[in-house]
């Protein structure tokens, strides 16, 4: 989890691509790419290198929600209601009431 006022390091695609393609064709170790590209974690790579076996996008997807398409806006209002009943029914402190 992140920290607060912590940052992270953004990189380009090229960059990904080249790591992926030392990884997987030159047999290039974690460490030795990490010391190269200045990559802080062997799990990052590994998350590159799955990425492009599944023919993932490296598009930065965090903060992008599971959008679904509502064809009326009751329909989205009711999505919504059946969401927040299933959460109040897993936490009762949703409800707005006091422990005891």
């Amino acid at each position: 989890m992140a920290k607060k006022g912590q940052t992270f390091q953004a990189y380009t695609e090229e960059l990904k691509r080249e790591v992926v393609r030392l990884k997987v064709e030159e047999g290039w170790s974690y460490r030795q790419i990490r010391e190269r590209f200045g990559i802080k974690s062997d799990a990052q790579i590994a998350s590159w290198v799955k990425k492009v076996q599944n023919n993932e996008s490296f598009e930065d997807q965090r903060g992008v929600w599971n959008r679904k398409n509502f064809s009326s806006v009751e329909e989205e209002n009711a999505y919504l209601k059946a969401q927040v009943d299933y959460l109040k029914k897993r936490n009762p402190n949703l409800h707005g009431k006091e422990w005891s």
